[in-house]
């Protein structure tokens, strides 16, 4: 009853000014704690169980950990009530005192402080703040714990157990009522504030260098052929695109003040070789769009933690020949808010001026939870190597295995060839002659290896091509359709596909860790 209302609390705090949201500290302390393993495990269970109650991974998986964090909270409320209360009913000289409940309630809640401080990031915070705002509303929830010990568990005379048995019954329906006007009011007043989440404010981002015409009319809108229906978009709406990190809560990176430095301590003592503003950077160079489609390592196969987007940044090349490259570095470290990190070669940088630093989507500064102010692509890797919210790049004498290739996943983390059936769209059926059609549809992609062919297997029949429809460019998906001859009946439908240097699609079934998964995907439908 009464860790429900502290959330509240905590959560109307947080939405009227900023202050930490406690809840969310335990599972991303322990995430970012435990063996790398444990890691993994728990990750795979969670999208497990995800997946197998037909919940969307890339809708629903960040509130799951969010949840998650926050039952961790009311289970340590409750072992704490629960312990108190038992300890208290043996020492019948302190019932009416409520200052043991203060000292557990501070007690919990400067443990709690701490791990928040510990967290990347938290070194930024206001820590007499923190602490204080942390320890206060857990003294508040311990001074009524005590309080409340004090009327439950007093002993009483014999003959009074009756009447005092109803008082408690009375004391309970009246610590529950107030328990949930509290948390009603709490949560209802902070969900109508608005968001805690800033927009990308402050830095003066153009749209994209393509004309509004031309983003609307998609490279390949005259292709002839047309997505089957129920296909999914070809470009993902930036709303709607996957976000996977390390974080509860996206890291708030402002405009004003922010720099970008490149440092190398290659030689000696760390220095700084050159610093950006967010305005130089966007205004001191001219800037590239690209339609690219990212995923994410841990996609199972079929999944939709996959997106297409229009990307506006800066080629790294060019930006490494303004700053200067010392003698002896060979590879670069991206360092984020969030206190994520990476490597990648220069040499990479060298050969392929795709690689960019990029600020913008669709035309639009990054969002908070996408990245602002900065994030890097890097083409045909999935997303673990490519991190958001960038606040310095450090030059390096040799490689440095970075934050997920330290917890056990991929070093290379190289995109994997996958297909995926979309649709099967029995609902917009077609004739040819006599024939009725079912169109069938979905997504190729090979990162920039592009796709070659896509072909169709019906009830383990033979392997028949699909159409392709033109990429939007070198390093998007590849939208494929089958116009299948209509037969009633329980259908199983598999897709494979064969990668632009003619590799055909791995075959064999395996999970996502440690470099991406793998096998045909199928559906089955009753026609």
């Amino acid at each position: 009853m009464l860790t429900f209302p502290l959330i509240a609390l905590f959560y109307l705090g947080y939405q009227i000014a900023g202050l930490p949201f406690t809840p969310f500290v335990p599972l991303e302390w322990f995430a970012r704690t435990l063996p790398g393993s444990l890691v993994t495990f728990g990750v795979d269970a969670m999208v497990s169980v995800l997946r197998a109650t037909g919940l969307g991974v890339a809708d629903t998986a960040k509130l799951a950990e969010q949840l998650i964090s926050v039952f961790m909270i009311l289970v340590l409320g409750g072992v704490a009530g629960g312990v108190y209360f038992f300890v208290r009913k043996r020492l019948p000289q302190a019932a009416n005192s409520v200052w043991p409940g203060v000292a557990v309630g501070g007690a919990i809640g400067l443990l709690l402080a701490l791990m928040q401080l510990s967290l990347p990031g938290g070194e930024g915070d206001d820590m007499m703040l923190t602490t204080i705002w942390t320890v206060s509303l857990y003294a508040l929830w311990g001074l009524a714990l005590g309080y409340s010990a004090s009327r439950l568990t007093a002993p009483v005379p014999s003959p009074e157990a009756t009447v005092q048995g109803v008082d408690r019954r009375h004391f309970l329906i009246q610590m529950g009522g107030a328990a949930a006007a509290i948390t009603v009011t709490g949560a209802g007043i902070g969900a109508l504030l608005s968001p805690r989440l800033p927009a990308s404010e402050g830095a003066a981002v153009p749209a994209a260098t393509l004309p509004p015409e031309q983003i609307a009319a998609l490279p390949n809108s005259s292709d002839p052929v047309r997505p089957a229906p129920g296909t999914r978009p070809e470009v993902t709406p930036v709303a709607q695109h996957y976000r996977i990190d390390i974080n509860m809560l996206p890291p708030v990176v402002a405009a004003e003040g922010y720099t970008l430095p490149f440092t190398s301590a290659i030689g000696g003592e760390s220095a700084t070789v050159k610093a950006y503003t967010l305005d130089e950077l966007i205004s001191g160079f001219t800037a590239t769009d690209a339609y690219i489609t990212m995923s994410c390592i841990s996609n199972y196969v079929g999944g939709d933690l996959i997106g297409t987007t229009l990307w506006t940044g800066i080629p790294m090349q060019d930006i490494l020949a303004d700053t200067g490259i010392p003698d002896g570095a060979t590879h670069l470290k991206m360092s984020a808010a969030d206190g994520f990190d990476e490597t990648v070669a220069l040499d990479l940088i060298a050969s392929d001026r795709r690689v960019m630093l990029c600020y913008a989507w669709e035309g639009q500064p990054l969002a908070v939870e996408h990245g602002f102010p900065l994030r890097i692509h890097i083409p045909n890797h999935f997303g673990m190597k490519q991190p958001k919210w960038i606040t310095g790049f450090e030059f390096l004498a040799g490689d440095q295995e970075g934050y997920w290739v330290r917890r056990g996943w991929d070093e290379q983390a190289l995109v994997r060839s996958t297909s995926v059936i979309d649709t099967v769209a029995v609902e917009s059926p077609m004739t040819s002659g006599d024939q009725t059609l079912i169109p069938i549809g979905g997504i190729a992609w090979a990162g920039d290896r592009g796709i070659s062919k896509v072909e169709v297997q019906v009830d383990g029949g033979e392997w028949t091509e699909a159409q392709l429809r033109a990429p939007l460019s070198d390093r998007t998906w590849t939208i494929w359709r089958y116009d299948w001859p209509f037969s009633a009946g329980q259908h199983t439908f598999t897709v494979r596909t064969t990668d632009g240097d003619g590799v055909p699609q791995i075959e064999t079934a395996a999970n996502p860790h440690p470099s991406g998964a793998t096998g045909y995907h199928s559906v089955s439908r009753a026609v």
